[in-house]
């Protein structure tokens, strides 16, 4: 029987300095939870650390790289050691415009070592003690966007739909020892990344709500907590239809400034 812990006492999130991170941060904080927050912007995250105190929460905040698999293993084992850690949530993430010239390389690669490799760098450092305890909660932040290939942002979309896929095979595998895994597919939502594009974005919904959904959630152990639901729905039905139908459309859609 699984012992996922809904109600968890310390926190640890990725990408806390702004969007979607940052409103997680303040939706966690409260009195007794203990919060490790990580970020790449010191100043905003420092003010972020000073608000969830302000709730009442415990808080440690440090810069580092998702990227660096050493520097995250080194964090999050020693945070881990103070305060065993009830929750991970996996929520850094980095998109980037083409201009409208098509995605480059080294985009591709900055893309794929922050939403891919910087989500396994977050995950396994807090796998094996949530394993150890038989006890424990992983969130991924993923996308809608994971539902079919964006010929505007190639790597964003590969790399969302990577960690959805796997998020999933780890929720069957990780049932056994007790730790629950959502995968987190959210649209639009007004953050600073979104704020840089220039094309509309339907169903935009505010990071506080997102964060709310979010939480709520995770504490019912939802496999995938997708939204809002009409742009789930339509993500979904394009993903389902053969590419053939839906080339024309896509390749029409703006790219990312």
């Amino acid at each position: 029987m699984s012992k996922t812990v809904l109600t968890p006492a310390a926190v640890l999130i990725t990408g806390a300095s702004s969007g979607i991170g940052e409103a997680l941060a303040r939706e966690y904080a409260g009195p007794g939870r203990f919060l490790a927050l990580s970020g790449r912007h010191q100043e905003r995250l420092k003010d972020v650390a000073n608000a969830c105190r302000g709730f009442g929460a415990d808080v440690e905040a440090k810069v580092v790289d998702v990227a660096d698999r050493d520097a995250m293993a080194r964090w999050i084992k020693a945070v881990d050691a103070k305060h065993p850690l009830d929750l991970v949530i996996a929520n850094a993430g980095i998109s980037s415009g083409s201009g409208g010239r098509g995605e480059s390389e080294t985009q591709a690669r900055d893309i794929f070592a922050v939403n891919l490799a910087g989500v396994l760098n977050t995950i396994w450092p807090a796998i094996t003690p949530m394993r150890e305890r038989g006890t424990g909660q992983i969130a991924i932040v993923s996308s809608v966007a994971a539902f079919r290939g964006l010929p505007g942002a190639p790597a964003y979309a590969a790399s969302k739909a990577a960690v959805k896929n796997y998020g999933e095979g780890l929720r069957g595998w990780l049932a056994a020892d007790g730790i629950g895994v959502s995968v987190i597919c959210p649209g639009f939502v007004h953050t600073r990344m979104t704020e840089k594009n220039t094309y509309p974005m339907p169903f935009l919904m505010d990071a506080n709500k997102a964060a709310r959904i979010i939480r709520k959630g995770v504490e019912r152990d939802k496999p995938r907590i997708a939204f809002p639901w009409p742009t789930y729905i339509l993500a979904w039905l394009a993903g389902a239809l053969p590419p053939g139908w839906t080339d024309a459309v896509y390749n029409r859609l703006p790219k990312k400034d």
